[in-house]
């Protein structure tokens, strides 16, 4: 059973459809990369996701059943882009009181606390304030507020923001472990490099409609422009080059990459073969979500980069 659906959602601001017509399917314990560029009804949905806001039409089933903001949101944790952190108020206290928010007692959630403090390396900022922290660190303490009553639901957007790579490193072991404990979890970022590595699953939305929808394997793959990288022993001369099964796309040395249009792979191994030239290696270049992203969006060609490679 998935732990979300999202039934044909609709929100509309004035004359401005900022969520028309979205269905999305989220399993439980998936992580689930929520992208769009900015504007493209990514906040809206959450919203309506968190009980922020109410759907103009459609529905939402929350663990099997239709949302109920006022029982369900207990089992759900935002953490928002912008920090929502009382800057005057001391880190072990606020935590303390986050949680107590979140529905649990004052013992157990110290006890929490602490063994998040500990795993995080934050065990000395417990009466630091929040203005002494830097931005890294502001981040590592909305993170635990975010996850400390253990919800079903986690929806982290820009996580790693003002994080160094060493405690990008620690929040994205922590983000692997909420969901192999079956946390399901949605990740909303602009850096699609980290959605590839770590989401099962992806939906890309702009203008407030969905576009895209799909593993990040299935979607690679389904945009794929038949691209290969062949690397040689030795240089190749331009008589190598003279025959129609392939396109050259770039040339470089010993490297070649090229469009097949009409030849199977087996073809051109089989055509190198011939000529005497010992292959490397031959693989396919799939396109990167960071491609796929910008032509859904903006129109152009995954493989823009090699259109002015003369062959």
């Amino acid at each position: 059973m998935p732990l979300l659906e999202l039934n044909n959602l609709k929100k509309y601001f004035a004359t401005q459809k900022a969520v028309d017509d979205i269905s999305l399917t989220i399993e439980k314990g998936q992580i689930f990369g929520l992208l769009g560029p900015n504007g493209a009804g990514k906040t809206t949905l959450i919203r309506m996701i968190t009980g922020i806001f109410y759907p103009d039409e459609g529905e939402i089933i929350f663990d099997g059943k239709k949302f109920d903001p006022l029982n369900d949101i207990a089992h759900i944790g935002y953490m928002p882009e912008e920090r929502g952190l009382y800057k005057k108020m001391k880190i072990g206290e606020q935590a303390l009181y986050l949680a107590q928010l979140k529905g649990l007692n004052r013992y157990d959630a110290t006890k929490k606390i602490r063994e998040w403090f500990s795993r995080l390396d934050m065990e000395s900022w417990w009466n630091k304030k929040v203005e002494d922290l830097s931005k890294g660190m502001q981040q590592k303490m909305q993170f635990v507020t975010t996850v400390l009553h253990e919800p079903k639901l986690i929806i982290l957007d820009e996580p790693f923001s003002g994080l160094d790579p060493v405690n990008a490193n620690l929040i994205k072991d922590e983000i692997y472990n909420l969901s192999k404990r079956g946390a399901t979890i949605i990740f909303s970022t602009h850096r699609m490099e980290q959605v590839e590595e770590i989401c099962d699953h992806i939906a890309l939305v702009n203008k407030g409609k969905k576009i895209l929808d799909g593993t990040v394997q299935q979607v690679k793959h389904q945009y794929k422009e038949n691209l290969f990288r062949v690397t040689f022993a030795r240089n190749l001369t331009p008589e190598h080059l003279a025959v129609d099964l392939f396109k050259v796309m770039s040339r470089k040395d010993q490297e070649l990459i090229l469009k097949l249009e009409y030849a199977s792979n087996n073809d051109i191994l089989q055509y190198f073969i011939n000529q005497g030239l010992p292959i490397e290696s031959f693989n396919e270049m799939l396109p990167s979500l960071n491609d796929i992203f910008i032509r859904l969006v903006e129109g152009t060609p995954v493989s823009r980069q090699f259109q002015e490679v003369n062959q």
